[in-house]
């Protein structure tokens, strides 16, 4: 069976996780678009060395942060590595919170138009003159749909869906089937984990500043030591983008902190928004309970689902 474990950003997926796929004899894929990267581990949470010795894990550390990658490579992946799994294993659990990589394990892409070099030299040149804050208001003009599922204004993803309108006519999200009523196929099951908005957010200030206990600070630093730079679409997103421009005194260490926090809680608001779209989400209640119980009923309602 295929299960999965999501919810905004520092719910609690991974102890859940990592509890229900002992018990049921399961691997995980991480289904996040950024722990995938090397050498990013303290700034996207990725499960630390003893958590992965516990499960096996895929879609870990796979890529360096310069190369692309996008929700069509990860589904193409996972096919591959599903077969694998399912040889000595149980059932597959993805865990994570990127909405995108969820949806293409619910949802097959249609056949997307290759990238037309033409079109994105020209959108890479309005980028550089107009900023990508235009860019974004004509995405969401012509695509407010794929707008929404972004993490942020991404540059990379805003050129790739306006080229695609721009040859075909057609938003870029509608190149997913069924694109407005997602059900999961027949073996495949989700479950979220939600927390009271409150306990979210102090949730989400504590993984800010144990982040930078654990060396956040020195991990962005290796990162530009190795060549990497703020230009690299990996390291725009939250707590990189701030731990950057922090090193490179554009900021104090209290306003990087802050607007680490505040941009985490946006983006747990994104994804919450989105998630409560999906009616076929068993909800498991996540306050003040430990990882054992919650895994506890997940298990229960597998088994109740295997009886039907």
């Amino acid at each position: 069976m295929r299960i999965l474990i999501i919810g905004p950003t520092a719910v609690g997926k991974t102890a859940v996780s990592l509890e229900l796929a002992e018990r049921i004899n399961g691997a995980i894929i991480s289904a996040d678009s950024r722990q995938c990267y090397k050498y990013m581990n303290i700034g996207t949470a990725t499960p630390d060395p003893n958590e992965l010795d516990r499960v096996p894990h895929y879609n870990i550390s796979i890529f360096t942060p310069d190369q692309q990658d996008t929700a069509a490579d990860f589904r193409e992946r996972t096919y591959k590595w599903e077969t694998e799994i399912l040889t000595n294993h149980n059932h597959v659990l993805y865990v994570g919170g990127s909405t995108l990589y969820l949806q293409s394990v619910l949802q097959p892409f249609d056949d997307v138009p290759s990238a037309n070099p033409d079109n994105v030299q020209d959108l890479k040149q309005r980028l550089d003159s107009e900023g990508v804050k235009a860019l974004y208001e004509e995405l969401v003009e012509v695509d407010s749909d794929y707008a929404e599922k972004m993490d942020g204004m991404n540059p990379q993803r805003i050129i790739r869906a306006l080229d695609v309108w721009q040859q075909t006519g057609k938003p870029f999200s509608s190149f997913h089937s069924g694109n407005n009523e997602i059900q999961p196929p027949e073996d495949t099951v989700a479950f979220g984990l939600h927390r009271p908005r409150k306990k979210l957010h102090e949730r989400i200030h504590k993984r800010v500043h144990l982040m930078l206990q654990k060396g956040l600070i020195e991990e962005v630093q290796q990162l530009l030591d190795m060549g990497y730079n703020n230009d690299v679409k990996s390291l725009k997103t939250v707590g990189y983008k701030e731990a950057i421009e922090y090193i490179k005194e554009k900021r104090d260490k209290e306003s990087m902190i802050e607007d680490m926090k505040i941009r985490t809680r946006q983006y747990a608001k994104k994804q919450i928004t989105w998630f409560r779209r999906w009616d076929f989400i068993h909800w498991i209640d996540a306050h003040e309970r430990k990882p054992e119980g919650m895994a506890d009923e997940i298990e229960k309602k597998l088994a109740r689902k295997s009886n039907e």
